[in-house]
């Protein structure tokens, strides 16, 4: 894989654009290099909910959702180190691991 972060629009969105620092609700799905699925929103039929900033989610969604508008649909590319690095999590994500996400936006609430 790459070591560049990847990002492409399955859907375009027509809604509020997520930046850094927005609280955003989002469905989204995750899966390893391997093709195996180590997360979704869509199974437990509850969105994810999150501030993009660096304490609350890995520098490959803050990158990779800005820009993007509600109603988007998107598909990330995340090389190791913008996930999670050599950290290894729960017994799903091991260290060092490249992840693909495919999320899909729902909200975003700025200060503005």
């Amino acid at each position: 894989m790459s070591t560049t972060l990847i990002i492409e629009d399955l859907k375009v969105g027509t809604g509020k654009t997520a930046q850094r620092g927005a609280l955003i609700t989002a469905h989204y799905r995750g899966w390893l290099g391997d093709g195996s699925e180590f997360d979704s929103s869509y199974k437990s039929n509850t969105p994810f909910e999150c501030v993009l900033s660096n304490k609350r989610v890995i520098q490959g969604w803050i990158l990779g959702l800005a820009g993007m508008q509600v109603g988007g649909i998107r598909r990330l590319w995340v090389p190791a180190h913008l996930a999670y690095g050599e950290r290894q999590i729960g017994s799903m994500i091991p260290a060092n691991a490249d992840l693909t996400f495919e999320i899909e936006l729902l909200s975003v609430l700025t200060r503005d």
